[in-house]
């Protein structure tokens, strides 16, 4: 007899069925028919997806692995180079800070009678008013002739690079000097119409000793500042000229409101290292007849040669307090050009000692062994735990 449902014979069927009472056509027969035992069937896998998953064991390791790296005291890299460089020069500086107080030729109470002497307080303040005076110029000067060499106008760019090339080329000593004897050259300075009626004035009564300083300071200073503007702009990205030309705004304003103030981040401490040199430059108006904080040094030399050293450790301890203040005042203009430009400002020294000192007493949070030695611990164990979920999403997709 025939199968109605296979077309093929009761025995053949029996047969491909075989002992599971499954038929060919995939159909459990016994476990159909009402009281028949169904029959066991064999535990060996007999398809490739129900084999273990190699990925299965590589997730247990890594799961071991992470909590043996929790485990583990985490040890600094030795740096043994770094601690005997360190060490020499520890040593270098400390025999030297002995010769300080031992040698006697240093003079130090002769340079507590100078420090705050009416004198030095006098050139200190010539000092000052000299090296403001000049920096304001040369960095408004500075600014001119790097908008003037940025220009198009081939008269204005030629004239700025001429006057860049010109002082940038002479020594400063020479600007002043030549400015001193500036009367032999010319008697009379005035201004009118060339070749016509002139005001003129005499060089001697409109220069004084004060005004060549100054003057021969900033122009020398103009050349490198316009210098340093003119890498500022030209850092500037030229997507921010194009979106103020899209907006209309006007070509002063555009370089005022836009251009400058992002150009400022460039500026400031190349400008600012200008002025710590033109702070020491100013030593050189001893030779123009001032008397500034060295030349006031220099004429109490000559007349207490015993104190020469005393009075240049005066001097120098003077100069090393007000580029000091410079660099104070540097930081914190630099900061405040850097509000838009980083997520984070900087922090400030007063921050940074008391980041230092909490990293010190234990209390920081990225300190190894510290008091959030268990936060860190719980909060890798949530990562470890997440891990090999997280590898079965990525290798699912």
């Amino acid at each position: 007899m025939t199968d109605t449902r296979t077309g093929l014979p009761r025995d053949a069927t029996s047969a491909v069925a075989g002992t599971d009472g499954v038929d060919a056509t995939g159909v459990d027969h016994a476990a159909g028919t009402p009281g028949a035992p169904r029959a066991s069937r064999p535990t060996v896998a007999t398809d490739a997806s129900d084999a273990p998953d190699p990925a299965d064991a590589t997730d247990t390791s890594v799961d071991a692995a992470g909590r043996a790296a929790l485990d583990r005291p985490v040890l600094p890299l030795r740096h043994p180079l770094r601690w005997i460089a360190a060490a020499v020069v520890l040593v270098v500086l400390l025999n030297f800070v002995e010769t300080l107080f031992t040698n006697e030729s240093w003079g130090w109470p002769a340079v507590g009678k100078w420090l705050f002497s009416p004198a030095i307080l006098t050139g200190l303040q010539l000092t000052l008013v000299a090296t403001a005076l000049s920096a304001v110029i040369s960095f408004t000067g500075g600014i001119v002739v790097a908008i003037a060499r940025l220009s198009h106008n081939p008269v204005l760019s030629g004239l700025a690079w001429g006057y860049v090339w010109l002082f940038r080329s002479v020594p400063l000593i020479l600007v002043l000097v030549f400015l001193y004897n500036l009367g032999s050259l010319y008697p009379t300075i005035g201004i009118g119409i060339p070749f016509g009626p002139q005001v003129e004035v005499t060089t001697a009564n409109v220069l004084g000793d004060l005004a060549i300083g100054v003057i021969g300071l900033s122009l020398s200073e103009i050349a490198y500042a316009s210098e340093i503007v003119r890498a500022g702009v030209l850092a500037v990205d030229h997507g921010q000229h194009e979106a103020a030309q899209a907006l209309g705004l006007p070509r002063r304003r555009q370089f005022v409101r836009v251009i400058l103030p992002q150009a400022l981040r460039s500026i400031v401490p190349a400008f600012v290292n200008q002025v710590v040199g033109l702070l020491k430059a100013s030593s050189l108006l001893f030779y123009v007849s001032l008397l500034d904080l060295f030349g006031v040094v220099q004429n109490l030399s000559s007349t207490y040669p015993t104190d020469i050293i005393p009075l240049l450790v005066v001097a120098t301890l003077w100069y090393l307090a007000l580029t000091s203040a410079v660099s104070v005042v540097q930081y914190y203009v630099e900061r405040w050009t850097a509000r838009g430009s980083v997520r984070a400002l900087p922090p400030t020294p007063s921050q940074r000692v008391r980041a230092a000192v909490r990293r010190g007493s234990g209390r920081g949070s990225g300190r190894p062994g510290g008091p959030d030695r268990a936060r860190q611990a719980a909060s890798g164990a949530r990562v470890v735990a997440s891990g090999p979920a997280s590898t079965i999403d990525d290798r699912t997709i």
